[in-house]
Protein backbone atom coordinates (compact mmCIF):
# COMPACT_ATOMS: atom_id res chain seq x y z
CA UNK A 1 0.00 0.00 0.00
CA UNK A 2 1.02 3.60 -0.45
CA UNK A 3 2.13 5.78 2.39
CA UNK A 4 -0.49 7.95 3.97
CA UNK A 5 -0.83 11.02 1.79
CA UNK A 6 0.08 13.37 4.64
CA UNK A 7 3.33 11.44 5.16
CA UNK A 8 4.47 11.59 1.54
CA UNK A 9 8.20 12.42 1.61
CA UNK A 10 9.46 15.71 0.29
CA UNK A 11 12.49 13.81 -0.99
CA UNK A 12 10.67 11.40 -3.26
CA UNK A 13 13.19 9.34 -5.23
CA UNK A 14 15.69 7.24 -3.33
CA UNK A 15 18.96 5.66 -4.43
CA UNK A 16 17.18 2.45 -5.49
CA UNK A 17 14.67 4.31 -7.70
CA UNK A 18 15.35 4.65 -11.41
CA UNK A 19 16.22 7.98 -12.97
CA UNK A 20 13.11 9.43 -14.65
CA UNK A 21 14.69 10.13 -18.04
CA UNK A 22 15.36 7.42 -20.62
CA UNK A 23 17.25 8.23 -23.81
CA UNK A 24 18.05 6.33 -26.96
CA UNK A 25 20.29 7.27 -29.88
CA UNK A 26 21.30 10.61 -28.36
CA UNK A 27 23.81 11.16 -31.19
CA UNK A 28 21.23 10.51 -33.91
CA UNK A 29 21.56 12.75 -36.96
CA UNK A 30 17.91 12.88 -37.98
CA UNK A 31 16.09 16.24 -37.82
CA UNK A 32 13.34 14.43 -35.88
CA UNK A 33 13.49 14.66 -32.09
CA UNK A 34 11.17 12.08 -30.54
CA UNK A 35 9.58 12.39 -27.10
CA UNK A 36 7.52 9.92 -25.11
CA UNK A 37 5.87 11.43 -22.03
CA UNK A 38 4.12 8.23 -20.89
CA UNK A 39 6.82 5.72 -21.84
CA UNK A 40 6.91 3.82 -18.55
CA UNK A 41 4.82 2.91 -15.53
CA UNK A 42 7.38 2.85 -12.72
CA UNK A 43 6.35 3.99 -9.24
CA UNK A 44 8.71 5.51 -6.68
CA UNK A 45 9.24 3.03 -3.85
CA UNK A 46 8.18 5.64 -1.30
CA UNK A 47 4.70 5.79 -2.85
CA UNK A 48 4.10 2.04 -2.84
CA UNK A 49 1.28 1.19 -5.24
CA UNK A 50 -0.61 4.48 -4.72
CA UNK A 51 -3.43 2.35 -3.35
CA UNK A 52 -4.16 1.04 -6.85
CA UNK A 53 -4.38 -2.64 -7.81
CA UNK A 54 -1.78 -4.18 -10.11
CA UNK A 55 -4.43 -4.85 -12.75
CA UNK A 56 -5.20 -1.13 -12.85
CA UNK A 57 -1.50 -0.21 -12.95
CA UNK A 58 -1.07 -2.15 -16.19
CA UNK A 59 -3.98 -0.35 -17.90
CA UNK A 60 -3.85 2.76 -20.06
CA UNK A 61 -4.53 4.97 -17.06
CA UNK A 62 -0.96 4.33 -15.88
CA UNK A 63 0.99 4.65 -19.14
CA UNK A 64 0.81 4.63 -22.93
CA UNK A 65 0.66 0.90 -23.66
CA UNK A 66 2.97 -0.18 -26.49
CA UNK A 67 4.49 3.20 -27.25
CA UNK A 68 7.87 2.36 -25.70
CA UNK A 69 8.45 -0.44 -28.18
CA UNK A 70 7.41 1.72 -31.12
CA UNK A 71 9.43 4.75 -29.99
CA UNK A 72 12.66 2.87 -29.38
CA UNK A 73 12.46 1.04 -32.70
CA UNK A 74 11.54 4.21 -34.56
CA UNK A 75 14.47 6.11 -33.06
CA UNK A 76 16.84 3.45 -34.35
CA UNK A 77 15.26 3.28 -37.81
CA UNK A 78 15.26 7.06 -38.28
CA UNK A 79 18.60 7.62 -36.55
CA UNK A 80 16.66 9.99 -34.29
CA UNK A 81 17.17 11.05 -30.69
CA UNK A 82 14.47 9.78 -28.31
CA UNK A 83 13.86 11.32 -24.89
CA UNK A 84 11.33 9.46 -22.75
CA UNK A 85 9.92 9.47 -19.21
CA UNK A 86 9.89 6.30 -17.12
CA UNK A 87 7.41 6.98 -14.29
CA UNK A 88 3.68 6.35 -14.39
CA UNK A 89 1.46 9.23 -15.37
CA UNK A 90 -0.42 8.51 -12.12
CA UNK A 91 2.58 9.83 -10.16
CA UNK A 92 2.73 13.00 -12.24
CA UNK A 93 1.60 13.43 -15.81
CA UNK A 94 4.51 14.87 -17.79
CA UNK A 95 2.21 16.09 -20.55
CA UNK A 96 0.08 18.27 -18.30
CA UNK A 97 0.82 21.76 -17.01
CA UNK A 98 1.78 21.38 -13.33
CA UNK A 99 -1.03 22.49 -11.06
CA UNK A 100 -3.96 21.40 -13.22
CA UNK A 101 -6.17 18.67 -11.75
CA UNK A 102 -4.98 16.04 -14.23
CA UNK A 103 -1.31 16.63 -13.38
CA UNK A 104 -1.58 14.46 -10.27
CA UNK A 105 -5.01 12.87 -10.70
CA UNK A 106 -7.16 11.70 -7.81
CA UNK A 107 -9.31 9.81 -10.31
CA UNK A 108 -8.41 8.52 -13.76
CA UNK A 109 -11.31 7.46 -15.94
CA UNK A 110 -13.36 5.56 -13.28
CA UNK A 111 -10.41 4.57 -11.05
CA UNK A 112 -9.68 6.44 -7.83
CA UNK A 113 -6.02 6.98 -6.92
CA UNK A 114 -5.94 6.99 -3.10
CA UNK A 115 -2.24 7.84 -2.94
CA UNK A 116 -2.93 11.13 -4.71
CA UNK A 117 -5.69 12.31 -2.41
CA UNK A 118 -4.94 15.22 -0.11
CA UNK A 119 -1.20 15.24 -0.65
CA UNK A 120 0.75 18.21 0.68
CA UNK A 121 2.23 20.99 -1.35
CA UNK A 122 5.68 19.69 -0.50
CA UNK A 123 4.82 16.25 -1.85
CA UNK A 124 3.48 17.78 -5.05
CA UNK A 125 6.62 19.87 -5.41
CA UNK A 126 8.78 16.77 -4.98
CA UNK A 127 7.03 14.95 -7.80
CA UNK A 128 7.51 17.92 -10.07
CA UNK A 129 11.08 18.62 -8.99
CA UNK A 130 12.32 15.03 -9.21
CA UNK A 131 10.36 13.61 -12.16
CA UNK A 132 8.69 16.29 -14.28
CA UNK A 133 11.49 18.89 -14.20
CA UNK A 134 14.43 16.59 -15.10
CA UNK A 135 12.52 15.18 -18.05
CA UNK A 136 11.57 18.52 -19.52
CA UNK A 137 14.96 20.01 -18.69
CA UNK A 138 16.56 17.26 -20.76
CA UNK A 139 14.29 17.99 -23.73
CA UNK A 140 15.09 21.70 -23.45
CA UNK A 141 18.82 21.03 -23.24
CA UNK A 142 18.70 18.78 -26.31
CA UNK A 143 16.87 21.44 -28.30
CA UNK A 144 19.27 24.14 -27.06
CA UNK A 145 22.25 22.07 -28.21
CA UNK A 146 20.69 21.48 -31.62
CA UNK A 147 19.90 25.18 -32.06
CA UNK A 148 23.46 26.10 -31.04
CA UNK A 149 24.81 23.62 -33.58
CA UNK A 150 22.41 25.03 -36.20
CA UNK A 151 20.79 21.62 -36.61
CA UNK A 152 17.17 21.46 -37.76
CA UNK A 153 14.76 20.08 -35.18
CA UNK A 154 11.31 18.63 -35.85
CA UNK A 155 9.53 17.63 -32.65
CA UNK A 156 7.40 14.47 -32.69
CA UNK A 157 5.55 13.58 -29.48
CA UNK A 158 4.61 9.89 -29.42
CA UNK A 159 1.56 8.58 -27.55
CA UNK A 160 -0.92 5.72 -27.63
CA UNK A 161 -4.64 5.63 -26.85
CA UNK A 162 -7.07 3.06 -25.54
CA UNK A 163 -9.46 1.50 -28.11
CA UNK A 164 -12.45 2.08 -25.82
CA UNK A 165 -12.78 5.10 -23.55
CA UNK A 166 -15.67 5.56 -21.12
CA UNK A 167 -17.51 2.79 -22.95
CA UNK A 168 -17.17 4.40 -26.38
CA UNK A 169 -15.23 2.56 -29.12
CA UNK A 170 -12.72 4.61 -31.08
CA UNK A 171 -12.44 3.83 -34.79
CA UNK A 172 -9.10 5.45 -35.56
CA UNK A 173 -5.92 3.44 -35.97
CA UNK A 174 -3.72 6.51 -35.63
CA UNK A 175 -4.25 10.22 -35.20
CA UNK A 176 -2.26 13.42 -35.57
CA UNK A 177 -2.39 16.00 -32.79
CA UNK A 178 -1.64 19.68 -33.19
CA UNK A 179 -2.61 23.19 -32.22
CA UNK A 180 -1.03 26.27 -33.84
CA UNK A 181 1.40 24.60 -36.22
CA UNK A 182 -0.26 22.57 -38.98
CA UNK A 183 2.68 22.10 -41.39
CA UNK A 184 3.84 18.66 -40.26
CA UNK A 185 0.36 17.39 -39.30
CA UNK A 186 -0.83 18.27 -42.81
CA UNK A 187 2.00 16.28 -44.40
CA UNK A 188 1.51 13.42 -41.97
CA UNK A 189 -2.23 13.26 -42.62
CA UNK A 190 -1.59 13.19 -46.35
CA UNK A 191 0.79 10.24 -46.06
CA UNK A 192 -1.27 8.31 -43.53
CA UNK A 193 -4.45 8.67 -45.57
CA UNK A 194 -2.60 7.27 -48.56
CA UNK A 195 -2.28 4.01 -46.61
CA UNK A 196 -5.31 2.01 -47.74
CA UNK A 197 -5.80 0.11 -44.47
CA UNK A 198 -5.93 3.01 -42.00
CA UNK A 199 -8.64 5.08 -40.37
CA UNK A 200 -6.80 8.32 -39.57
CA UNK A 201 -7.81 10.90 -36.98
CA UNK A 202 -7.32 14.61 -37.60
CA UNK A 203 -6.84 15.96 -34.07
CA UNK A 204 -8.52 12.76 -32.91
CA UNK A 205 -8.86 11.17 -30.42
CA UNK A 206 -7.38 14.28 -28.77
CA UNK A 207 -6.47 17.81 -29.78
CA UNK A 208 -3.52 19.77 -28.39
CA UNK A 209 -4.20 22.83 -26.24
CA UNK A 210 -2.30 24.96 -23.73
CA UNK A 211 -4.60 23.72 -20.95
CA UNK A 212 -4.39 19.98 -21.65
CA UNK A 213 -0.84 19.57 -22.97
CA UNK A 214 2.68 20.60 -22.06
CA UNK A 215 5.25 19.10 -24.44
CA UNK A 216 4.07 20.51 -27.77
CA UNK A 217 3.08 23.99 -26.50
CA UNK A 218 6.31 24.45 -24.51
CA UNK A 219 8.98 22.63 -26.51
CA UNK A 220 7.42 22.89 -29.95
CA UNK A 221 5.23 25.94 -30.39
CA UNK A 222 6.95 28.29 -27.95
CA UNK A 223 10.29 27.58 -29.62
CA UNK A 224 9.04 27.84 -33.16
CA UNK A 225 9.74 24.21 -34.03
CA UNK A 226 7.87 22.23 -36.66
CA UNK A 227 5.95 19.71 -34.56
CA UNK A 228 3.21 17.13 -34.28
CA UNK A 229 1.78 14.68 -31.83
CA UNK A 230 0.99 11.10 -32.80
CA UNK A 231 -1.51 8.77 -31.14
CA UNK A 232 -1.53 5.04 -32.06
CA UNK A 233 -4.34 2.77 -30.89
CA UNK A 234 -3.03 0.48 -28.18
CA UNK A 235 -4.47 -2.81 -29.40
CA UNK A 236 -2.38 -2.40 -32.56
CA UNK A 237 0.91 -2.11 -30.65
CA UNK A 238 0.32 -4.28 -27.59
CA UNK A 239 2.88 -6.86 -28.70
CA UNK A 240 6.33 -6.75 -30.28
CA UNK A 241 5.06 -7.68 -33.72
CA UNK A 242 2.67 -4.75 -33.79
CA UNK A 243 5.31 -2.40 -32.43
CA UNK A 244 7.75 -3.47 -35.13
CA UNK A 245 5.19 -3.10 -37.91
CA UNK A 246 4.16 0.38 -36.80
CA UNK A 247 7.75 1.52 -36.32
CA UNK A 248 8.56 0.36 -39.84
CA UNK A 249 5.50 2.10 -41.27
CA UNK A 250 6.23 5.36 -39.48
CA UNK A 251 9.93 5.22 -40.38
CA UNK A 252 8.99 4.91 -44.05
CA UNK A 253 6.47 7.74 -43.85
CA UNK A 254 8.75 10.06 -41.92
CA UNK A 255 11.54 9.32 -44.38
CA UNK A 256 9.27 10.47 -47.20
CA UNK A 257 8.21 13.55 -45.23
CA UNK A 258 11.83 14.44 -44.47
CA UNK A 259 12.63 14.29 -48.19
CA UNK A 260 9.72 16.63 -48.92
CA UNK A 261 10.75 19.09 -46.21
CA UNK A 262 14.35 19.09 -47.43
CA UNK A 263 13.22 19.77 -50.98
CA UNK A 264 11.19 22.71 -49.69
CA UNK A 265 14.06 24.02 -47.54
CA UNK A 266 12.21 23.39 -44.28
CA UNK A 267 14.97 21.30 -42.68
Amino acid sequence: MALDATDAPHQLLQTNDIFPVFEANADGRSPFLLTSDHHGRALPRALGDLGVSESELTRHIAWDIGIAGVAERLAKMLDAHLIAQRYSRLVIDCNRPPGVASSIPVISEATTIPGNEGISGGARDARRREIFDPYHARIKAAIDARVHAKRPTVLVALHSFTPVYAGVARPWHIGTLYHRDTLLPRLLLQHLRAESDLVVGDNEPYAVSDLTDYGIPVHGEARGLINTGIEIRQDLISDQSGQQQWAERLARIFGEIEATMRAEGLV
